[in-house]
Formats: C-alpha cells, structure tokens, sequence
C-alpha cells in the first residue's frame, strides 16, 4: 500500500506574483514630483546647516561662524519672522542664541564728546600765540589758524609753493570738503614716484648738481658772510656777516626773496645760528663778549649782557643743542660751559687740555665731542660732566674741526694739513684707539669747515686759505665726487667760510669772502 503523507492544512493561500508595468509619461506630474523633491533637499540643507552650526560653535571656527552668520539671509530672516509668530516655539529660541545681536544705541549722549576740544595756552611753547591774558585756552581750529598768521608774518607773506597749491585747488571746481580730501589723495597718489625716487641711495662717482641763484642775490653783502644756515622746518635761509646784519630769504632757487633784514649796530657777526624750534636766532661777534636773541615771531631783538657764572673776554663759538634749551659756549683755556637759555646762566663747565678747536653733538644730545688744539677728541657725558672717553686723532697734530652725522654713524676730524678722518662714531665712544674708516687728504690748507648732510650720505668739507678748496665725499663708499667743485674757466667757488645742507638736502650753499651766499641744487633729492 502506498503511504499516504499529510500536509498541514492551511486557509492562507499563495500570494500570486504581480506584474511591473512601467507608468505612462506625464509632464506635469514630473515636474510635481521634481518640486517636491528640491522642496525637501532645502529642508535637509538648513537641517544639516544648523548642525555644522553647533559644531563649529562647540569645536571652533568662531570666525567662520560669525561670517556665514552675517550673510546667511535665511538664517537671519528666520530669527526676525519667527520672533513674532512663533516666540514661543522652544527650537526657535535654542537657534536664536547663536545669532549675532544687532547693534544697539547708546543709552545716552554727551555733548560734551561732541565740543571741539580746548588747548591749554599757558604752556611754554605755545605762549608767543597769545594775544591777550583772556585767551587762557584756545580751540584746536582757532589755534591752528594763529599758528598760520605767525608763520605767513616771519614769511613775509603766503610762500610761494602755498599759492601754486591754492591755485591748482581752485581750478579742479570742487567746492566740498569731500571732493578736496579726494583731490588730496590723487595728488599724494601721483607723487608717490617722486617719494620712492628720493629713498633711493645716493649713487658714488658723479653728482648730479645744478648751480641757482646766490641765496642772498636780493641783498647784497658788502663783507664777507660767515654765515649761512637753512631753516629746520621752513624753506628758509639765513645769511650774516661782517656787515653787521641778519638776513632772511625765501628759498625757491630762482628769485630767493628776502623776507627780513635787522642790522645790529657795531655788531660784527663771527656766527649766527637757529634755534631748535626755529623761533630765533643767536648771534655772536668778533670781539664781544655780549651776544644777540632775535626772536622772528616777535620780531624783537634782544641784547644779552652778561652772563651769570661766565668769565670770558669773548663769545664766539657756540652750539645750540639738540634739546634746545641750551647752548654750549666754547671758552679759552679749554673751558666748554653750558649756558641755559631760559635763565641765562651756566649750569656746568667742561675742561680739556689745551684749546677748544671744535665741538659737535651727538644726534640725542647726550654726548659731546669736543676737539683740542692738540689732536685730541673727548667725549663728554652732558648730564654727568664726566669724560667717558678720550683718544688722539689718527696722524693729526693740530686739530681744527669736527662734526658728527645725524644718524650716529659717523664721526669727521679736520686737521692743520688738510686730512679728514672718518670714524665710526660708536667706536669712538668705546675704544680708546679707534682706527678710521677712511682718511681722506684732497685738501691742501687746514679744514675750517665740515657738515654732514641730514641723509648721512654726503660730507663737505671745506678750507676758506684757498679758492676751489671744498669737496663733497660719498659716505657709503667714502669716496670723492670726481665733478665737483665744478670744474670751469672761471673760478667758480671762492674762499669757503660756512657750509650746509637744507633739511631734506635738496639744497647746498656755502657763505664765501665774496659777501655771497652760493646756492646749489642737489638734484637726487626731491624736496627741500
């Protein structure tokens, strides 16, 4: 028999297998369906969003953060539309915080920050502004305008290059303050070549030089200049001399007016020098022992006496120091003394062996070299009155001169027989043999003058025994120029008593026996 096998029986029966069928094509369900989905990637986008937002908030990248939060229009139109309709929803308020507030106004005001500010006019340097004892403060504008009108009246007048700028103002049309900053910076714009040109080095062999005007050609000297001096801040020279007289002119290289003249009766001038704040002058004669103040802004002349704590016969050479405050007056015997000018009296005496032949300061004002008759170079401590050091002069038996450069580089000593020798002014202060740079003998007769340039590239030097005696050296590469002086038929260059450079050495002019006060235009530099 055959077995019989039973299966479960079951009420569920097989599923039939459907069949796919592929839906027909329609546009516009498509392109429902294709909405829908950009609808929901935006959702998942600002999803993802704000959870990167949390994590660069708790991990880093605040800078990041707070740019994306600024520009992120959604974002921020979420917190302002959301604020109002659903301030109550507590997801809301968990983004709102990491929003960047906006700004807020000031709870209050001070006018007193909004009034122009007052400056106090009893200080020292600013009392020749003052008209009257009322005038105890004085408005930043206000003074800003009397500190024109004193400038215009030692000037003489508006200069020259103020009226060139007023012109070129004026024919642009632009009457707004707006339109003149604007035209301020195009002009600074289209100079900038200029500035660039002029920080380059000063190239070694040849100078480019041109001849000017004499700098007193609008008053004419009957004896010889013993001095010539540029003004520190103005485009300003002085010249005086053995006629007794001040002289101050505009410099412009073309016409040089004269600005201003005063005539010291009797008063042959041996040295004539600026003050530091270019304010006044300071004059010393040949043969006195009074000296002369003029004060420009003033226009006042004042005779100083005497001296209390000065026992000289004669004043002639002095210094003014770089503070301003003092002068250092080269006494006989070796005797320097420091005269404040503010009291008139000597404060401190300084000793050397054998006779002053020259002094020259530090560029801070803190030391003095101080030059003997001797061959011998101290250097004094102003504040201390002590001698720090002391050496002779490489080779030189007489000394006649001295000068220090404006950067602190460089130290020159002229000598009796014509040789100049450089040193390196911070070795001076430390070795008590220092070794020169260079020793330079283009010079035949003693050097009686010596000036370096405010750059520190060029040093002249100069004898007044002989014509043609001056010559301008390359300090980088502590070399001559081989064109100059100026080679001519005609002499060209007279016996040399004082020599300078303008303050940014665009201009070089030497007094001379002649009575003239010869100008020339260094033309590497491109201002005064």
């Amino acid at each position: 028999m055959e077995e019989v096998i039973k299966l479960p029986v079951t009420n569920e029966k097989p599923t039939p297998k459907k069949r796919l069928r592929q839906p027909k094509y329609n546009a516009a369900t498509e392109s429902i369906k294709k909405q829908r989905n950009v609808a929901s990637l935006t959702v998942l986008g600002e999803e993802d969003a704000s959870v990167k937002l949390l994590e660069d908030l708790v991990f880093g990248a605040e800078d990041e953060l707070v740019e994306r939060l600024v520009e992120d229009k959604p974002c921020a139109s979420l917190v302002d539309e959301d604020d109002e309709d659903e301030g109550d929803d507590p997801e809301v308020e968990s983004e709102s915080h990491l929003l960047i507030p906006s700004a807020k106004k000031a709870a209050w005001v001070d006018e007193d920050d909004e009034r122009e500010e007052e400056v106090d006019m009893n200080h020292r340097f600013r009392k020749y502004l003052v008209k009257g004892e009322a005038e105890t403060k004085m408005t930043k504008h206000k003074l800003q305008q009397r500190m024109t009108e004193q400038f215009q009246k030692a000037m003489g007048g508006k200069p020259s290059w103020a009226e060139v700028k007023v012109k070129k103002s004026k024919k642009k049309g632009d009457d707004s303050d707006e339109d003149d900053d604007e035209d301020d910076d195009d002009d600074l714009l289209r100079k900038t070549g200029n500035f660039v040109a002029a920080s380059e080095t000063l190239p070694s062999g040849t100078l480019r030089v041109k001849k000017c005007l004499h700098a007193n050609a609008a008053r004419s000297c009957n004896d010889q200049l013993t001095t010539v001096q540029f003004h520190p801040s103005a485009q300003v020279v002085m010249t005086a001399g053995l006629d007794q007289s001040i002289s101050l002119f505009q410099v412009d290289g073309r016409t040089n007016p004269k600005i201003q003249s005063i005539h010291l009766e009797r008063f042959a001038i041996h040295k004539a020098q600026f003050s530091c704040d270019g304010e006044s002058v300071i004059a010393t004669g040949t043969k006195n022992k009074m000296f002369y103040m003029y004060d420009m802004m003033e226009g006042r002349v004042v005779p100083i006496f005497s001296v209390r704590g000065l026992k000289q016969s004669s004043v002639r050479e002095f210094s003014v120091s770089p503070e301003g405050d003092s002068l250092l007056l080269s006494g006989t015997d070796g005797y320097l003394h420091v005269l404040k000018l503010k009291t008139k009296e000597v404060v401190q005496s300084l000793k050397i062996n054998g006779s002053v032949s020259g002094v020259a300061f530090s560029p801070d004002g803190s030391n003095v070299f101080a030059q003997s008759d001797e061959g011998e170079v101290y250097m004094w401590d102003v504040r201390s009155s002590r001698c720090v050091n002391k050496f002779a002069d490489n080779g030189c038996v007489k000394g006649t001169s001295i000068a220090t450069s404006r950067n602190g580089q460089y130290l020159a000593c002229g000598s009796q027989s014509g040789v100049v020798n450089v040193y390196a002014q911070r070795e001076c202060l430390t070795s008590a043999n220092p070794r020169p740079l260079k020793t330079l003998m283009n010079l035949l007769t003693p050097v009686t003058s010596l000036a370096f340039n405010p750059a520190s590239e060029i040093l002249a030097m100069a004898s007044r025994n002989e014509d043609e005696a001056l010559h301008l050296v390359h300090l980088p590469s502590l070399t001559v120029f081989s064109n100059f002086p100026i080679a001519k038929k005609k002499k060209y260059i007279h016996r040399t008593n004082c020599i300078d450079f303008s303050p940014h050495s665009g201009f070089f002019s030497l007094a001379n026996n002649k009575g003239v006060a010869q100008l020339m235009r260094l033309l590497h530099y491109k201002d005064f």
